[in-house]
């Protein structure tokens, strides 16, 4: 592939890992009402957790020199990321958030559900806030990895997958327990 299409690509790869953080971020200030996605949170933790069984897939056919395999799995990963991130916005963008320990289910957390949660509460907190810190960081991982397989650059794709895959799998397995911990609370 010739320089041009490389530099173009890149500056496609520059405006998702840019673009996509903000607009995520601006449609949280948008809420709609009228629409029922209560059922998302479940299908889009399983998305999470197929992600990571595909990711782990992928790491073991490159292993075995499998590239057909791998493109095929890193793809279906990618999909299922755009799935999780489409599903993610369309519920908060309908859905009131959930408040943690929220065991009434009134929006806010009183002090006798605090007591009740006890220290799981800053576990909770911790993977929550690395998840989301992560998963704005992981985007331009992914889509400059993703691009230098795409492209050929095999030994630039190796040096970054260092990086992506244990990123990408904190972010698709801690979304996975982020539910299981807050799927009580949910009205």
């Amino acid at each position: 592939m010739n320089t041009v299409n490389q530099k173009k690509y890149k500056q496609v790869a520059i405006i998702i890992s840019v673009v996509l953080p903000l607009a995520v971020a601006t449609l949280f200030s948008i809420k709609i009402d009228g629409f029922d996605f209560s059922f998302l949170p479940s299908i889009y933790a399983t998305i999470n957790g197929i992600t990571a069984v595909v990711l782990v897939s992928a790491y073991i056919a490159i292993k075995k020199k499998n590239k057909n395999l791998h493109k095929n799995l890193i793809n279906v990963a990618v999909v299922l990321s755009v799935s999780f991130l489409l599903m993610y916005v369309i519920y908060h963008a309908t859905s009131e958030s959930t408040v943690f320990g929220d065991s009434n289910h009134n929006g806010a957390l009183d002090t006798a559900e605090s007591l009740e949660l006890g220290s799981i509460k800053y576990l909770y907190y911790y993977i929550l806030i690395s998840h989301i810190i992560l998963s704005i960081i992981i985007t331009p991982f992914v889509c400059f990895t993703y691009l230098k397989g795409w492209l050929g650059d095999y030994e630039g794709h190796k040096k970054l997958t260092r990086i992506t895959f244990p990123l990408w799998m904190y972010v698709a397995v801690t979304g996975v327990i982020i539910f299981l911990m807050i799927s009580p609370y949910y009205n």
